[in-house]
């Protein structure tokens, strides 16, 4: 796996973390214990740290940075699906960025609160918890509980969990 040290920063990686071997980690990056980062996910930070907490899933082709100050943290059990930007944010506990979605400087996205895919959630926004917001800029549309987007907000933590566990023990290098 790609890591990196930045001037004298080194990613700290929990031994029970997935990091696939596609993915880049560099500087002042922190993966705790049981989280994952995803093919071709990039992590830089080199301006602020970037945070991965507890059972949470950065997947496929996400970048999280962040400009200097303004650290970027990932909630436990949190998800950053398929190709998010996540800049300078704040995102709670099993809240869910859905794929293509943009978080920029100095938001904050609530605990099991979902940003619905395609949608950017401007720079100092705030996405209350349990709250599923959407757009371009993202406003709140509806509470999360009761509405068919619970199931991936709750379904989506364990699954990854598991899947990461499955990649960490079965994944091999095939040569061309």
């Amino acid at each position: 796996m790609p890591l990196y040290s930045f001037e004298g920063l080194t990613p700290n990686v929990h031994e029970s973390a997935f990091i696939a071997p596609t993915a880049t980690l560099v500087g002042d990056v922190i993966v705790e214990e049981g989280a994952s980062i995803w093919y071709g996910a990039v992590l830089r930070a080199d301006y602020a740290p970037v945070v991965v907490r507890r059972g949470a899933n950065i997947q496929d082709g996400a970048v999280l940075h962040g400009p200097p100050g303004l650290t970027t943290e990932v909630g436990p059990g949190a998800t950053v699906a398929h190709n998010c930007v996540v800049h300078g944010a704040i995102l709670g506990a099993e809240c869910l960025i859905a794929n293509g979605s943009i978080v920029l400087d100095g938001a904050q996205v609530g605990d099991r609160a979902l940003v619905a895919a395609g949608s950017v959630v401007a720079a100092n926004g705030n996405i209350p918890a349990g709250m599923l917001a959407a757009g371009a800029p993202a406003v709140v549309k509806r509470v999360v509980t009761g509405s068919s987007a619970e199931f991936w907000v709750v379904a989506n933590p364990p699954a990854y969990a598991e899947l990461a566990q499955r990649h960490k023990a079965g994944i091999q290098w095939v040569a061309d």
